[in-house]
């Protein structure tokens, strides 16, 4: 059935509905649109490859910020705890 599946002149056919449909205007530009996108992706491969070959150090280096301090339950204020302490704090007065 599929034995001689791409022929010659099938990619002929397909090369004129592609110029039909796209415009020969436009075809060269999609076309370099792909060759940076290609380059672009091959570097960024490349740039890959490379951070994940650079051996990680023997020791991890200390950050230069401190890590901030863990918040407990209890010193997170609710809305309704922040309106009934300024009322008391109005009625104190």
């Amino acid at each position: 059935m599929l034995r001689n599946g791409l022929e010659p002149w099938h990619l002929i056919v397909v090369a004129i509905v592609v110029i039909l449909l796209f415009g020969s205007k436009k075809l060269p530009e999609a076309a370099r649109g792909l060759g940076k996108s290609m380059r672009i992706l091959k570097s960024e491969a490349k740039a890959m490859k490379s951070d994940d070959s650079t051996p990680p150090s023997a020791e991890p280096k200390a950050s230069a910020t401190p890590a901030p301090e863990a918040i407990t339950p209890s010193d997170v204020v609710t809305a309704n705890e922040s309106t009934t302490a300024s009322q008391q704090a109005t009625t104190a007065k």
